[in-house]
């Protein structure tokens, strides 16, 4: 999986930081969360085609994380996009709609649903599964998952030894459906090893630290948290209903995750800001890293 951060500041723009949104390639397919002002600008630096996102995610409905959203979608259209294209979000999200399309002569010419969701699986298929959580914030807010789906270890040579012949009945296995081979039933967990666990990225959204958020974030390959203050205004942060970074690398160690990107930082005090940040989270959670605009991350998982 690929993440391309597009805008990376809270609340408002720096000559450095955008809106926040994150662009994930994956599955041959692409997926954007939240849509700041600026995104489909931002999309012009990176080599994620707008034309290719398939679905949009909206954590919830303060103008940083929706203002891209009405000029991304008129911009497709005047592009000649024709395939469909689904915005999930909280539930306000048909108003959100009614007023992107009566937002000046608002022309747009291909499918778009936009679907109100809460907490559970939202799209299944054979690769994967994406999940939203309501989490803490001042107001309602979704954080997001995706999880790879990986086959268990097909195991050739045990196949063999009960007699199952090279060639379509491996796969069939490996799929999980019974065969037949002289009379005799062969069953997938006959030669399926262990169960694996596919690469897993979680995003917070914006979101006080909470014991939803850790529990979401379980066992997390690429943990994506909020980190809107540093822990000096730690008071500021439970005000607005954000997290410190010292609190997203609270969330980041409780939940077991393998590595945490800082996004969503302040750009009142500059880039020191942000290094203070950086330091104050590596100090509970080492393997940390600071989201800056551009930034691409190749998440992979084991074998």
């Amino acid at each position: 999986m690929e993440v391309t951060f597009l805008g990376t500041s809270s609340a408002v723009h720096s000559k450095d930081r955008n809106h926040p949104s994150i662009a994930l390639k994956a599955f041959g397919d692409v997926f954007l969360f939240d849509c700041g002002e600026g995104t489909q600008r931002q999309l012009l630096f990176t080599n994620v085609s707008p034309m290719k996102i398939s679905k949009v995610f909206i954590t919830h409905f303060h103008g940083d994380h929706i203002l891209g959203l009405p000029g991304l979608l008129q911009s497709m259209s005047l592009n000649g996009r024709e395939s469909k294209l689904t915005v999930y979000g909280p539930r306000g999200l048909n108003k959100l709609k009614d007023a992107i399309y009566s937002l000046g002569y608002c022309a747009i010419e291909y499918p778009v649903e936009f679907i109100e969701i809460d907490t559970g699986i939202i799209e299944e298929t054979d690769e994967y599964v994406i999940r939203a959580q309501s989490v803490r914030h001042n107001v309602p807010s979704l954080a997001y998952s995706i999880e790879e789906k990986k086959k268990p270890r097909f195991l050739r040579e045990k196949a063999i030894e009960l007699g199952v012949p090279v060639g379509p009945a491996f796969g069939k296995l490996h799929n999980g459906e019974e065969i037949e081979i002289d009379g005799r039933t062969i069953k997938p967990e006959q030669v399926l090893g262990p169960p694996r666990k596919g690469i897993k990225i979680t995003y917070s959204g914006d979101t006080r630290p909470c014991e939803e958020m850790i529990m979401f974030a379980r066992d997390s390959t690429l943990l994506i948290h909020e980190s809107t203050f540093i822990q000096k205004e730690a008071q500021n942060a439970e005000e607005y209903g954000h997290s410190t970074s010292k609190d997203a690398a609270f969330v980041a160690r409780e939940s077991n995750s393998k590595k945490l990107i800082i996004t969503h930082i302040s750009t009142r005090y500059g880039e020191e800001y942000a290094q203070i940040m950086l330091k104050e989270a590596q100090e509970i959670f080492e393997n940390t890293e600071l989201a800056e605009d551009y930034m691409e991350e190749i998440v992979r998982g084991k074998s």
